[in-house]
């Protein structure tokens, strides 16, 4: 099934070439849909460069209780844009510094070379402040209950609980609050 879906994105994407360079795709959609897996696909069979959202975490130092009540507030937007979709534009090398949750701090810096296709993937990369930077919006949906399997596997029955509990309601708020997978270009199930 994902090879179908490989496909369809591979298309979609191809059938933009030639019209607007840089090309600049969000993969958005539920956790454990397969949104990396379908990037890093993508990634192999176009050449692209891959930008993951979780990588924009927001900080603690900035998550008020404001921010975090906005859909979508918890991902470091602002960052994004000044720091990926402005620079791709540009057609020039930059880099960017990874925030990695796991010790709450960012990383070393990630150089990129410019490239004609680049991908966005990860939930809120089609959150309203990227939404117009985009030439192409895909969405993957998920199951409910595929999702919590994949999620257990993956994470563990600990994070699992995170999850459900968490992320998931977030993820939720966020989607059904500003219509992303309604207003995607291409809504995918996994």
């Amino acid at each position: 099934m994902m090879e179908s879906i490989i496909i369809a994105a591979e298309a979609a994407i191809k059938s933009l070439q030639g019209k607007k360079t840089p090309l600049l795709v969000a993969i958005d959609g539920r956790c454990a849909a397969g949104k990396t897996l379908l990037a890093s696909e993508l990634q192999k069979r176009l050449g692209c460069n891959v930008f993951h959202m979780d990588d924009f975490f927001l900080p603690p130092a900035l998550r008020t209780s404001q921010r975090l009540a906005e859909p979508g507030g918890n991902v470091d937007y602002e960052r994004f844009y000044k720091e990926v979709i402005i620079p791709v534009t540009t057609g020039r090398e930059f880099s960017y510094r990874p925030y990695y949750c796991k010790i709450q701090r960012q990383t070393e810096p990630v150089h990129v070379t410019p490239n004609y296709i680049n991908i966005a993937e990860g939930s809120y990369s089609c959150h309203p402040a990227l939404w117009d930077s985009y030439d192409l919006r895909i969405f993957l949906d998920v199951d409910p209950d595929k999702q919590l399997r994949r999620i257990k596997e993956r994470n563990g029955e600990r994070q699992l609980e995170i999850f459900a509990q968490r992320w998931i309601p977030l993820e939720e708020k966020y989607f059904s609050e500003l219509n992303i997978k309604q207003r995607c270009d291409l809504s995918l199930k996994t």
